[in-house]
């Protein structure tokens, strides 16, 4: 069964979003609503689009993706829709989607334009779109194709062959820090070598595990999560405060010479 995703930076205290969620209802009842992340800070596409980078490709074929995140983006006042691998894709021109597809786009885009006259365009818009997807009606319809949509580039992780110097991109609720350095980016540079992760002034940690207990309760640990990027926690502690680490810090691996 198809669902719609909500993605928003609206918070739980208003009533900005029951509105909108009322909006969509009653353009169609026919999907469910699934919220993914309303928490977001306001404004934030970068860790917008860490959330739903890692949460969209776990729902069913065909769902649809609202994305509502730093809505206006200077003179870019206007909506994109488009569809990818099985799912439909709306969200505002701001370049949050090029930090969530490294191959986008790739497929045509279509341009939602806001009611200069409405003072909450959002619901409007959304439900438009939704309600133009329910009646199976195709894309091509819903508004002009654009090709200049907005990008932005995220930091990337520096690769020597001694050396991945990345930086911390997310902390979760749990104070979990996540590093830009991916688990398929750590062993082709690894090579089987032995390895230590430095971060501020702390001592290295010179293992990657597999379970937050494998350490005694209160030691750091590094190990790869289920998003596939390198987290430093700390079993049943806060990682984030207790390390003193926070979004962009930067964070190392240094990878030593094999043994001869």
């Amino acid at each position: 069964m198809s669902v719609i995703t909500i993605t928003s930076d609206l918070g739980l205290q208003d009533y900005y979003l029951a509105s909108l969620k009322g909006s969509l209802l009653c353009a169609s009842q026919e999907y469910p609503i699934i919220d993914i992340s309303h928490n977001i800070k306001s404004h934030d596409i970068v860790q917008a689009a860490f959330i739903f980078k890692n949460a969209w490709k776990s729902f069913p074929d065909k769902s649809i993706h609202l994305v509502s995140v730093k809505n206006f983006y200077g003179e870019k006042k206007r909506f994109l829709a488009f569809e990818k691998a099985g799912h439909y894709f709306i969200g505002p021109d701001n370049g949050l989607f090029s930090l969530v597809f490294d191959d986008w786009p790739d497929s045509l885009v279509y341009e939602l334009m806001p009611s200069e006259n409405n003072s909450f365009p959002l619901k409007r818009i959304l439900s438009t779109a939704i309600k133009h997807i329910f009646e199976h009606k195709s894309l091509e319809n819903i508004g002009p194709t654009i090709k200049d949509v907005v990008q932005r580039i995220t930091f990337q992780p520096v690769i020597t062959k001694q050396e991945i110097r990345g930086s911390v991109i997310y902390i979760d609720r749990y104070e979990n820090v996540i590093v830009n350095i991916s688990q398929v980016l750590f062993e082709q540079v690894q090579n089987n070598r032995t390895f230590s992760v430095y971060f501020k002034r702390h001592d290295p940690i010179n293992r990657i595990y597999q379970h937050y207990y494998e350490v005694p309760i209160g030691e750091p640990l590094c190990l790869f999560n289920s998003s596939g990027y390198l987290e430093i926690a700390i079993n049943m502690g806060k990682a984030s405060s207790l390390l003193g680490l926070n979004v962009e810090d930067a964070v190392h691996i240094t990878f030593h010479k094999k043994a001869k």
